[in-house]
């Protein structure tokens, strides 16, 4: 109808995945360990920072977001076991992972 006013839709933050498919080959392209390699810790821990440094940005503009805050603890937990688990089994590999993805300070 001319002279209508339309409302807009929903505020959008940005139409950025948390972890974009070619984002996430290229992760386990970077951190595997043999070819056919997708699920080792070295790659889960790296898919897993990427996961949440992207929360950890989203929580800068929705300080309110507790729900997904949970999500981000949870994230951060399973990191910190898959570490732990890597520093057990063999401790040259946890240390090159913690240097290459600059998680210790």
């Amino acid at each position: 109808m001319p002279g209508a006013v339309t409302v807009p839709g929903p505020l959008v933050e940005d139409s950025r995945v948390a972890l974009s498919k070619d984002r996430k080959t290229e992760l386990i392209g970077s951190y595997k360990t043999h070819d056919s390699d997708t699920g080792s810790p070295e790659v889960q821990v790296a898919i897993l920072s990427e996961r949440i440094s992207y929360l950890t940005e989203h929580f800068k503009t929705h300080a309110k977001d507790h729900h997904s805050r949970r999500g981000l603890l949870m994230l951060v937990g399973r990191r910190r076991r898959l570490l732990d688990y890597l520093k057990l089994k063999d401790v040259q590999r946890y240390a090159d992972l913690i240097k290459r993805l600059n998680i210790r300070k």
